[in-house]
């Protein structure tokens, strides 16, 4: 298909086909697109003929793509997020009338922190915007949002390829939480050291932050637990006398209203480094300069904020 003398309809099918490859469903890309299921359909049978290729097959409820499928996706998405930011950057985007979706790419831990104010803000301001947040792949993330199938990124800072801008955020701090069994009087290293521990972490093995921070200075924790979820890893808190290293705001979500304590870091450990991160193919998209100033407003505090406290009580 040559692009100077491509017809609308022909652009269509290259959008039915985009969202199909990243949906994984010919139901799922249907509401995406908001189209009937058999226009879905009828508009893959159209481009099959035309690029003489099945494209998809069906296996149980997937869509899986062929060897050519996969070939051209990034090319795919890649145009038609070239043509989408052409429109945008010729426009203000004024909020108050923009329909649209954005697809962030963050971890649980933010989506806490973040989400809540961010919505209601969106709820006010941009009525008709919609956020989609996405578990991140850290290994794919470049890859995802060269291809569209991330808007943007919140993550720790990480080295970065070419093509992918980032903005500092404010610094995270780690706090360390108590249960109401855990009641070593005075609160320093040796008590923390001398505690069991819980390490909350998406890997099998390999220290965390605070591990590598105590190596440095010559001490080492007993790690009692490791389990993927801050979550879960509160509610052992509050039934053991384990103690558990985590963000601090995310810290104060989770145990605003439990038995929990939240007690200072007993030696020094630089805060996380957070970032923000999107193609520059996108530096120019109103929309989501929009949001990223947006998101800039909601980060750097929250309405929370009980005081840390540097004992056990």
């Amino acid at each position: 298909m040559n692009p100077m003398h491509m017809h609308k309809s022909e652009l269509a099918l290259l959008q039915v086909f985009d969202a199909i490859y990243r949906e994984g469903s010919i139901t799922r890309a249907a509401r995406v697109l908001n189209l009937t299921q058999p226009a879905v359909s009828h508009a893959l049978a159209r481009l099959r003929q035309r690029l003489q290729d099945p494209l998809f097959t069906r296996a149980g409820h997937k869509m899986i793509p062929s060897a050519r499928a996969r070939h051209m996706a990034a090319q795919v998405a890649s145009a038609l997020s070239t043509l989408q930011a052409v429109c945008r950057s010729a426009d203000h985007f004024d909020p108050g009338t923009a329909i649209m979706e954005w697809r962030i790419g963050m971890r649980d831990v933010l989506e806490a922190r973040i989400l809540p104010d961010l919505l209601y803000l969106l709820r006010r301001h941009a009525p008709g915007c919609r956020l989609t947040s996405i578990r991140l792949d850290r290994g794919r993330m470049q890859d995802l949002l060269a291809t569209d199938q991330l808007d943007l990124v919140i993550d720790v800072v990480q080295d970065v390829g070419e093509g992918i801008c980032q903005q500092a955020l404010p610094d995270e701090a780690l706090v360390v939480v108590a249960g109401p069994g855990f009641s070593s009087l005075p609160w320093h290293l040796d008590a923390y050291v001398g505690a069991g521990h819980i390490l909350v972490s998406g890997r099998r093995q390999g220290p965390g932050l605070e591990d590598q921070a105590l190596t440095r200075i010559g001490r080492e924790r007993n790690i009692v637990l490791r389990c993927q979820h801050y979550y879960a890893a509160c509610q052992v808190v509050a039934a053991t006398d384990l103690l558990l290293t985590m963000p601090q705001q995310y810290a104060e979500v989770l145990n605003r209203y439990g038995p929990n304590r939240l007690l200072t870091l007993p030696f020094p450990m630089s805060a996380m480094h957070m970032a923000m991160y999107w193609h520059e193919r996108r530096s120019t998209d109103a929309g989501l300069t929009w949001l990223r100033q947006q998101l800039w407003s909601q980060i750097p505090g929250g309405s929370m904020q009980p005081p840390l406290i540097g004992n056990p009580q």
